[in-house]
């Protein structure tokens, strides 16, 4: 399944491409993975996530109710 707002990233997102795909702030962003609410690992002090993480939080959250 592709999410086209997922579409023109690679399989492995920055931090700084989840604040544009979801157009939120650094700090939501940061919260986001720091809490692990969205997977993710660190390579160093840089924060990797996997663009199947971002597809998994966004079906929980429909399920949850909290996307349309």
């Amino acid at each position: 399944m592709e999410y086209e707002m997922l579409k023109g990233y690679g399989d492995v997102l920055s931090v700084g491409d989840l604040q544009k795909v979801f157009h939120i702030g650094k700090n939501r962003a940061y919260e986001l993975v720091e809490k692990n609410i969205i997977k993710s690992f660190r390579m160093g002090k840089v924060y990797k996530i996997p663009k199947k993480a971002i597809i998994d939080y966004l079906l929980e959250s429909m399920e949850r109710g909290m996307v349309s």
